[in-house]
């Protein structure tokens, strides 16, 4: 890649003033070779591949951020989804090879490790049952441990049978780590249609049609998106979506030249360039101030839905003009609690959960880190599931539910998580039951769209 001085110049003004940062370098490592009948020698090659091959990750991410000047806010691993290695595994064991996972990770040093993972949006085999099994106690004593679970695709439409026990197990993880707000649904994501390659967590998986081992890059920039806007106050939307456009063009060169030096030090493969704009508790660092850049007075009021299909829109086209290898998510993410601009449009009631749901028809993922009551019944969380899904299912694209339930908390609670999860207003949910729909079971048929042969 050629970059030019002007090039190096404007990305460290983005650095210095417009909070712009390669927000995650994720190694994703097969453990396929791993699988054996005999759990306890299974349990010691997952730990050992994931030390030789990621031993080294933070140290050289960290070398290279020093030497270019652009932070690199996360250090990630992802792995082959967990469900595939347990076969004959008890919960017990599965319970096991979490921590292994947690002990890998802390050992290496990196932020988190996604891929305690199952794919169930089709059916439910004797590996994914017992990984769903395990689950809460997973995520209630592990630190870094982030699972994704896939319940419907275009392609097969929405497993039920599996949406009703994510509503329950979101529900007893919620419970285990009360004292802590519920923290262990913050590690939890429920998929429609995900993707292989994605670097950002809860949802990172290795899939099954990646290498033996990758190394993938998810940028970042609201902050400088919105300066760019700033800088334009009476343009028109088509200039708007430009502006948007050149920018993400820059962050993209920016985040693939870091990527790709850690990528060749570790002697690894470059994988894929995500280009969401990911949100941070920062000032002026928030895609809902973005969107009120471009014209509106608060988040979440009418317009919201415009203003976000051409902000999404636009990054693509500037991320796709920018790198060959554009993959993961990519779009724009809008989690709650991890956004100031969000916050702020629900404290105000511009926005609610309603809104949300309608925002990510448009946007790259789904519901992401939001705070419900803590009486939502599982029922009512398996139905929030499953309204995404279909989202999903119908548009052919991702969507995706992380929310938490936060035992003892009523709607317009403030919770803190602390971090980069940030803190959020507690949502309520609609007091309508959804029991019997969820009671049913079986599986929604996929659409008219998955006929595409």
């Amino acid at each position: 890649m050629n970059i030019a001085l002007n090039e190096m110049m404007e990305t460290i003004r983005m650095v210095q003033m417009e909070n712009l940062d390669i927000r995650t370098v994720t190694m994703g490592i097969s453990l396929s070779d791993c699988a054996d009948s005999d759990f306890e020698k299974m349990n010691k090659r997952v730990y050992e591949k994931i030390i030789q091959y990621a031993g080294n990750l933070k140290s050289t991410a960290e070398a290279a951020e020093k030497e270019f000047g652009i932070p690199i806010v996360n250090k990630r691993i992802s792995v082959t989804p967990i469900a595939e290695l347990l076969g004959n595994a008890t919960k017990e064991q599965a319970v096991e090879l979490a921590k292994t996972l947690d002990k890998a990770a802390a050992t290496i040093g990196v932020d988190f490790i996604g891929g305690y993972s199952a794919l169930v949006h089709k059916g439910i085999a004797k590996g994914d049952q017992t990984l769903l099994d395990a689950l809460p106690e997973a995520l209630s004593v592990t630190e870094r441990v982030c699972s994704s679970i896939s319940v419907a695709t275009t392609r097969t439409g929405i497993n039920m049978d599996a949406v009703r026990e994510m509503g329950l197990i979101i529900k007893e993880a919620a419970e285990r780590t009360k004292d802590r707000n519920g923290i262990a649904c913050a590690k939890l994501v429920v998929f429609c249609n995900p993707v292989e390659d994605n670097p950002f967590m809860a949802g990172a998986f290795h899939g099954a049609g990646e290498g033996e081992v990758v190394l993938n890059v998810g940028v970042s920039g609201p902050g400088v998106v919105l300066n760019a806007l700033r800088r334009h106050p009476e343009a028109d939307l088509g200039e708007v979506a430009d502006i948007i456009k050149k920018t993400v063009f820059k962050i993209t060169r920016a985040g693939e030249l870091l990527g790709r030096v850690v990528a060749e030090r570790l002697q690894v493969p470059f994988g894929i360039m995500d280009l969401s704009l990911a949100p941070t508790n920062a000032m002026n660092d928030s895609v809902a101030d973005i969107l009120e850049e471009i014209g509106l007075e608060r988040v979440g009021t009418h317009g919201t839905i415009a203003a976000l299909a051409l902000m999404n829109d636009a990054v693509k086209k500037g991320g796709a003009m920018a790198s060959s290898y554009v993959g993961g998510l990519s779009g724009a993410f809008i989690p709650v609690s991890e956004d100031e601009g969000m916050i702020r449009g629900i404290e105000d009631r511009a926005l609610t959960l309603s809104k949300l749901e309608a925002m990510t028809c448009v946007c790259s993922v789904g519901l992401d880190m939001i705070a419900l009551s803590g009486d939502a019944s599982p029922a009512t969380l398996a139905a929030i599931i499953a309204d995404e899904a279909a989202i999903g299912m119908i548009n052919k694209k991702t969507t995706a539910v992380r929310v938490i339930p936060v035992p003892g908390k009523r709607e317009g609670d403030i919770v803190e998580f602390g971090g980069l999860l940030g803190r959020a207003p507690v949502l309520g949910v609609n007091q309508y039951s959804s029991e019997k729909l969820i009671r049913r079971g079986g599986r929604i048929p996929a659409p008219l769209q998955s006929l595409i042969n």
